[in-house]
């Protein structure tokens, strides 16, 4: 059976070019069922999956039938959060590329005097929040005398979200002459019911079979982490793993940019992709990565799109997706061609629903499992090492070296020489993340310090404050976190009196240091 084009739909010349600009090759369900119909000018309810490209399903015809650069809001999308309203407003001004429409996302949380400037010079959609929406509606800087078409997009979501009266204000402000277009995973009464009351009688309703979605090639891992915490938790997952290739996954393209950035410093081998990079810039980063030249590769959703790379052994959900379709497309960038892949997950105790409504959906389990802790990375690293060693004195191939190890060996023996060349390979292994002193040991005790980067603060530093004024071995200090306003260090429980005793009050860099027992780690 053929497969029905985009250019079969009816739509205009211009956005069709913008479609293949986005490298869609065929509709989805939703799109080819939908698209020719509501450019029809019918009301619409789509029943269909997140995920499965309602915005494109709506903003395609929109487009097409909308008057170009009047200046004046003709249509206006309805969206449950501003994360959304942002991805729908961008998705959006993908689709319009070659037409002259100006599109702004409105939400609460940005300036509202920002959005009424832009308001003013003139917008022809505007994808927002209801109750920011109602906002400018009440202000009179949000004029809908000339708004012929309304999307409410998500609209079970908008509804479990108590904006049903919002929503009923926002509708009483439009022509009844307008086309709306309801979209929603789930058909509630409550949703029904608002069909009935504000949509035309010819309403056509179009219901898209619900595919069930499957990861049974990809392990699924979780960690439990703390914000404050986020990154710290990943660099160690990722010393303890040392994926050869691995994507991960932001929501947004600044947090793509800030991740790259933080990890570029610490020695890995890492580049960013979103769309705010140049065409040629982000091929030549998938290039890399295809080539092996790149291990980590940091993208949004969006720029994720066509990557098809069969040896991608690990996918990090660094920001879990709000969405069952978007965690499946996401680990499903791992566990190719019959090979098993592992797909990590970093969860706030916030996002825990999200993940149960992940693991209903996609009927898997996924399993929980600790950060890694410096006994972890230290376990890992050495059997790296211990390989690599291995295969050198296998190879036979180090006579040149030999002069240089009896000179070392004769002076300080055989061992220490051979566990101070191994602690430099280890040290220079875990990308200098963690101090020299940081291999713990089983039995100690967390302690809380309140000075951190920000008092310009080192590792050496807190040593040194610490031996000085507690009067003990720095080989007895380890893991020492140093955060932005405060560190944290491991020590053996009998000298935890003496710390707190001895050290904590007193002045490091001119600022009075106070140490406690840190609080159990959540």
């Amino acid at each position: 059976m053929n497969k029905i084009k985009f250019d079969e739909l009816g739509l205009n010349e211009l956005v069709l070019h913008a479609i293949q600009d986005l490298k869609f090759q065929y509709p989805s369900d939703i799109q080819e069922k939908s698209i020719p119909v509501a450019l029809e000018d019918f009301d619409i309810i789509g029943q269909a999956q997140t995920g499965t490209g309602k915005t494109l399903a709506f903003g395609a015809p929109i487009i097409c039938r909308m008057e170009k650069s009047t200046g004046k809001v003709q249509a206006i999308v309805l969206a449950p959060t501003r994360e959304l309203a942002i991805q729908v407003a961008e998705e959006l001004k993908r689709i319009a590329k070659y037409e002259r429409i100006k599109i702004l996302p409105i939400y609460g949380g940005q300036s509202i005097a920002i959005q009424i400037s832009a308001l003013k010079r003139g917008v022809d959609i505007v994808v927002g929040t209801p109750g920011r929406i109602l906002d400018h509606i009440r202000k009179g800087t949000l004029k809908l005398a000339n708004a012929k078409f309304l999307v409410i997009d998500e609209a079970d979501e908008m509804l479990n979200m108590g904006f049903i009266e919002d929503i009923e204000d926002i509708l009483s402000n439009l022509s009844e002459d307008r086309q709306t277009m309801l979209f929603s995973a789930t058909m509630p009464r409550a949703i029904k019911i608002l069909s009935k009351k504000y949509m035309k009688t010819n309403t056509k309703i179009i219901a898209i079979e619900k595919k069930s979605m499957t990861v049974a090639k990809t392990q699924q891992y979780y960690y439990e982490v703390n914000l404050k915490n986020k990154f710290e938790s990943l660099c160690r997952i990722l010393d303890v793993d040392a994926p050869k290739t691995c994507i991960l996954f932001c929501k947004t393209k600044r947090g793509v940019d800030d991740l790259v950035v933080a990890l570029q410093p610490r020695g890995y081998s890492v580049e960013g992709m979103h769309g705010d990079m140049k065409q040629s810039q982000r091929m030549n980063t998938l290039k890399k990565f295809k080539d092996g030249n790149l291990n980590y590769l940091i993208a949004t959703d969006v720029a994720a799109r066509g990557i098809d790379i069969e040896d991608v052994t690990h996918v990090i959900n660094y920001d879990l997706p709000q969405d069952s379709e978007s965690y499946v497309h996401r680990i499903g960038r791992t566990g190719r061609a019959n090979k098993e892949g592992i797909a990590y997950s970093l969860i706030t105790r916030g996002e825990s629903s999200t993940k149960r409504r992940i693991e209903n959906d996609t009927k898997s389990v996924i399993t929980k499992k600790s950060i890694p802790t410096m006994l972890d990375i230290f376990a890992a690293k050495s059997e790296t090492i211990i390989k690599s060693i291995k295969l050198t004195l296998a190879e036979n191939l180090y006579d040149n070296f030999i002069p240089l190890g009896k000179i070392l060996t004769s002076e300080f023996g055989a061992d220490d020489v051979a566990a101070s060349l191994i602690k430099t390979i280890f040290y220079s292994g875990v990308n200098n993340n963690y101090s020299d002193d940081s291999v713990s040991t089983e039995g100690n005790v967390r302690l809380f310090l309140s000075i951190g980067k920000m008092d310009e603060v080192m590792t050496s530093d807190i040593i040194a404050f610490l031996c000085e004024t507690a009067n003990i071995n720095k080989n007895e200090l380890f893991n020492i976190d140093i955060l932005e306003k405060f560190s944290f260090i491991d020590v053996p429980k009998n000298l935890v009196d003496d710390i707190l005793r001895n050290s904590s009050g007193h002045k490091l860099h001119k600022r009075r240091v106070n140490i406690e027992v840190a609080k159990a780690r959540r």
